[in-house]
């Protein structure tokens, strides 16, 4: 396999990754083994637990003082608000709706850097925008969930959430991960995020009832912190070295596809034509945000 097909492979594997967790994730806390915020600090504890132990095998790297602030920044958007409202978000929507709500983050990120790196944004590209937010309005207000005791469109409210946070994080990071390797950078930013997140999780991870879990509980833990974090934060930055930015962009509308068949296969969620009109109109603008202009020859 030469380093373009694996890169592929690792950019499909994260889509897969992050697909299924949507449903995993919400089982665990609809069931009530393990709450959203303790959760989150269970699964960032995980990952930074092993991208320190990777780091013991990688080349030291030595960091400036002053950019340990930009990594405990970073952290707030990219770790605890991002993880935070997303896995309290799940907890109340559907797998479809969050899916779908984070496509839009292509759109999220075109909106900061037009305004914070004073980026240059075409006509087609606010088309796309516009369209692409009426459809994330349409499915947060309009949209239900197969769940009774869901509440979706505060769930999506906070999904919504949780994107701009992490589109925040994706201009933040943007001149650290030019200087520093990936691994170096994920490492700090997950052990950041750890101590940030303890106030938030604790009571929660203490009131655990860990002999209660069953075998697929269990493994529905394990997924969440070894796949859907260390794994997609492992196989991101693989991709991202040898794919063009376009074609990683292309990539995260497998996301809302691979989490809706899943979803519907554990019947954790339905699909209706609402749904399916809200999702053509969140791909089509994030289609055109993401189209390249024609050179002019």
């Amino acid at each position: 396999m030469n380093s373009r097909s694996f890169a592929i492979f690792a950019l499909f594997m994260v889509q897969l990754l992050y697909g299924l967790n949507y449903t995993i994730a919400k089982t665990v806390m609809n069931e009530n083994y393990i709450k959203p915020f303790g959760f989150v600090l269970l699964r960032v504890a995980g990952a930074a637990l092993l991208f320190w132990m990777m780091s013991l095998f990688l080349p030291k790297q030595k960091i400036d003082k002053k950019d340990y602030l930009k990594f405990f920044v970073a952290a707030i958007f990219g770790v605890v608000i991002n993880m935070l409202f997303f896995f309290k978000g799940l907890e109340y929507t559907s797998p479809i709706h969050a899916s779908s709500i984070m496509v839009i983050v292509p759109i999220i990120i075109l909106i900061l850097s037009s305004i914070i790196l004073k980026e240059k944004v075409t006509s087609l590209k606010i088309i796309g925008v516009t369209i692409g937010l009426i459809g994330a309005l349409v499915l947060t207000i309009y949209g239900k969930s197969a769940r009774i005791g869901d509440n979706v469109p505060l769930g999506n409210l906070l999904i919504f959430i949780n994107a701009i946070s992490y589109s925040i994080y994706v201009i933040l990071i943007k001149k650290l991960t030019t200087k520093y390797h990936p691994f170096t950078f994920i490492k700090w930013l997950f052990l950041f995020g750890f101590i940030i997140l303890i106030p938030f999780g604790y009571d929660e991870i203490t009131e655990v009832e860990w002999t209660s879990f069953t075998p697929y509980i269990t493994f529905s833990v394990l997924f969440v912190i070894v796949g859907a974090t260390f794994g997609t934060y492992l196989f991101n930055p693989l991709a991202l070295r040898q794919l063009k930015a376009s074609t990683v962009g292309i990539f995260i509308y497998l996301q809302p596809v691979i989490a809706g068949l899943f979803a519907l296969s554990m019947g954790a969620d339905f699909i209706d034509g609402l749904k399916i009109v809200a999702m053509l109109l969140i791909f089509l603008g994030v289609y055109l945000v993401t189209k390249r202009p024609k050179k002019i020859k």
